[in-house]
């Protein structure tokens, strides 16, 4: 029991901070709606507002709440993983782990049942895999391919959202010079009320560009970090996964393969 609690330590050093990922999320929603509403209270986003008249900026703000939205749901999805990784890991390093299939479970020598999760299903994977494959090397690089899509792939959407809302910036941009130059066509300088209305014109042109400019760019930064710390937690995720089956399960079932061949 000493040495398991040994491994468990050395594979496991973080082990209270399960849902750490989840906290940082927290901690970094928390500053940036403390600056909204700084910014809200001094009548930032109200001037922002009422000076975008295309609203390419309010969308911009709902684009990113949403993606803030799927990024917490992914967030506490892998910090769930995390914790029951983590007791996969206390299960499975105590001794010499015997595992079994039973349905959709997988189950120690002892009787105690891994707590379903992504690695538990990966763990019940390789056992299946040993027990068809025969005499073969047990290489589990496909299946850890797997375990890596199905856990980074819903991830992507924050590359995708991060662009988004740059890209309709940019777009506020455009649209906000085409706004400014448009009045300068028809502009007569000899009509003085004609130039006032032309400058109030290329005004609102320019309030476009910037505002939509800067609240492209805000968002996009902001989506982009908080997928890069899921990113991390997920790469995380991953190698304390193949640390775990390479140590306690890979090497045990081909073990097993091995004694029952002789």
């Amino acid at each position: 029991m000493k040495s398991s609690g040994m491994a468990t330590r050395i594979w496991n050093p973080e082990f209270p901070g399960d849902h750490l990922p989840l906290l940082r999320w927290l901690i970094f929603t928390g500053v940036s709606l403390f600056a909204f509403v700084i910014a809200w209270h001094f009548g930032l986003v109200r001037m922002m507002v009422n000076g975008d008249k295309t609203y390419i900026s309010v969308v911009i703000g709902i684009l990113y709440a949403l993606s803030s939205l799927h990024c917490l749901v992914r967030t506490t999805a892998i910090s769930r993983e995390l914790d029951r990784a983590h007791r996969v890991l206390a299960l499975v390093s105590k001794g010499v782990p015997q595992l079994k299939v039973e349905g959709a479970d997988v189950v120690t020598a002892e009787g105690a049942r891994l707590p379903r999760g992504e690695v538990t299903a990966h763990i019940r994977n390789l056992i299946l895999k040993a027990s068809l494959q025969g005499e073969e090397r047990l290489d589990q690089t496909l299946l850890l391919r797997g375990l890596a899509d199905a856990l980074r792939g819903p991830n992507q959407l924050g590359s995708y959202a991060g662009d988004t809302l740059m890209k309709l910036g940019l777009l506020g941009t455009i649209i906000g010079f085409i706004m400014m130059l448009a009045p300068i066509a028809g502009l007569d300088a000899a009509d003085h009320a004609s130039v006032r209305t032309s400058m109030g014109l290329m005004s609102d042109g320019m309030a476009v560009a910037m505002y939509t400019t800067l609240t492209g760019l805000i968002g996009s930064i902001l989506v982009q970090t908080q997928y890069y710390m899921l990113d991390k937690a997920t790469q995380r995720l991953l190698g304390l996964a193949t640390n775990l089956t390479e140590v306690f399960v890979v090497s045990v079932l081909e073990r097993a393969q091995h004694g029952r061949l002789r």
